[in-house]
C-alpha cells in the first residue's frame, strides 16, 4: 500500500486551542471552529478528495494533531469520499500530521539541499504554489539590468517531457549541494557537445559563472535552445539560486541552528536569550547580511521549539523582557513592514 504524510496545518491552518472547560482536542469537530477555517478545511477535504479520486486510492486514514483529527474526520464523513472507497482498488494509509507539533522542522533550514534552496529563495511562478520562476533574460540577445525583466515569459522547474531536466532535478533533490551542481555542470557540457557547440570543460569547483558562460554557447543556436530548453531553465535557477543574496544568509540559518542544538544541552534558555539579543537590529543599523525581524521570528521559533522543557524563573524572565523590547523597536522601526509583520502586528 502507498504511505502518504499530509501536513494540513499549513498559513491559516492551525490547530484550534480549546478554552477552560472547552472541549479536549479529540472532541474538537468543525462546529467550534472560526467560519473561515471551516472553510478552509473543507476546501482542503475536498481536494483531497479530488486527488485521491485521481490516483484511484481507498485510504485509510490516521491523524496526529487536533486538526489533523479534524480533517481525517470530515475526509471520513464526506459523501462523495464515502462513495469513492466504495469503488476504489487501490489501498492507501493517509498519515495526517499537524505542522505545529513540529516547528522545528517547518522553520529549520535543513542540511545542504540545492531543491530546497532554489524553491525558497526564487520567486513564486504565477498561480503556482510548488514552482519558481526563472530567468530567462540570460538566453535572449535583451540587455537589461533590472533582475525583475517581465518582457520575456519566465522558466520553471517544472520539465515532465525532458528527461535530463528530470534527472537533473532528482540530482538537486537527492545529492549535496557540490554534487547537485557538479551534476548540472555535466548535463550542460553533455547537451553542448551533442550540439557540436565550442564547449571546454573544465576540472575542480563549480561556479555560477562557469555555468553562465557555459548558458552563453546556446543562446545564438535556436535548435540547441530548442532541443534542451528544460534542462538550461534548470541550470539557470541553479545560477540564479547560487548568485542569490539569501542564499548566503540560509546558510548563515543553518550554522546558528547547528551552533544553537550544540549550545542548546550546556546552556539553559536564558543565555541562549541573551546570546541572541545582540543579532536583533533595526533597520537603521541592519546591513544586508543581517537578519530582518522575520528571521528573528523564524529563529525564535526554532530556538523554542527545540530546547524542549523550559525551567521559568527571574533569569528568563528578564531574558525574554529584553527579547521582547527589542523585538517591538525593529518591528516599530520597519518603514516598510512585509505583509506577514502587518498581520501579526
Amino acid at each position: 500500500s502507498a504511505e502518504l504524510c499530509l501536513l494540513p496545518a499549513l498559513a491559516g491552518l492551525l490547530p484550534p486551542l480549546p478554552g477552560p472547560g472547552g472541549p479536549g482536542p479529540a472532541e474538537v469537530g468543525l462546529g467550534p471552529l472560526p467560519a473561515e477555517l471551516r472553510a478552509a478545511v473543507r476546501a482542503l477535504v475536498g481536494d483531497l478528495d479530488a486527488l485521491f479520486t485521481a490516483l484511484g486510492l481507498r485510504e485509510e486514514s490516521f491523524a496526529v494533531g487536533a486538526l489533523s483529527r479534524v480533517v481525517a474526520a470530515e475526509l471520513a464523513s464526506y459523501a462523495p469520499a464515502r462513495n469513492r472507497r466504495r469503488t476504489a482498488t487501490n489501498k492507501a494509509s493517509v498519515v495526517f500530521v499537524d505542522r505545529t507539533l513540529d516547528l522545528a522542522g517547518a522553520v529549520g533550514h535543513h542540511g545542504d539541499n540545492l531543491a530546497e534552496k532554489i524553491l525558497s529563495v526564487l520567486p513564486k511562478l504565477p498561480g503556482h504554489k510548488t514552482d519558481v520562476m526563472v530567468n530567462m533574460v540570460e538566453l535572449t540577445a535583451l540587455w537589461t539590468t533590472d533582475e525583475t525583466c517581465n518582457i520575456i515569459a519566465p522558466g520553471c522547474l517544472a520539465q515532465p517531457n525532458d528527461p535530463a531536466a528530470k534527472a537533473l532535478w532528482e540530482s538537486f533533490m537527492n545529492l549535496k549541494q557540490k554534487e547537485a551542481v557538479m551534476e548540472a555542470r555535466r548535463h550542460l557540457v553533455e547537451a553542448a557537445s551533442r550540439e557540436n557547440l565550442p564547449i571546454k570543460m573544465s576540472m575542480g569547483e563549480v561556479t555560477p559563472e562557469q555555468l553562465s558562460s557555459y548558458i552563453q554557447l546556446f543562446r545564438n543556436n535556436l535548435k540547441a535552445l530548442e532541443n534542451h530548453c528544460g534542462l538550461l531553465q534548470l541550470v539557470l535557477a541553479t545560477v540564479q539560486t547560487l548568485k542569490h543574496p539569501q542564499t548566503s544568509k540560509w546558510d548563515n540559518f543553518l550554522a546558528f541552528e547547528r551552533l544553537l542544538l550544540q549550545t542548546i544541552g550546556e546552556s539553559e534558555m536564558p543565555s541562549v536569550l541573551n546570546q541572541f539579543l545582540p543579532m536583533i537590529k533595526s533597520y537603521n543599523e541592519r546591513t544586508k547580511d543581517d537578519y530582518t525581524c522575520e528571521d528573528f521570528l523564524v529563529l525564535l521559533v526554532y530556538m523554542y521549539s527545540v530546547v524542549g522543557e523550559i525551567k521559568s524563573g527571574k533569569e528568563l524572565d528578564v531574558a525574554e523582557k529584553e527579547v521582547k523590547k527589542a523585538l517591538v523597536k525593529a518591528i516599530c522601526d520597519e518603514p516598510e513592514p512585509s505583509p506577514v509583520l502587518q498581520k501579526i502586528t
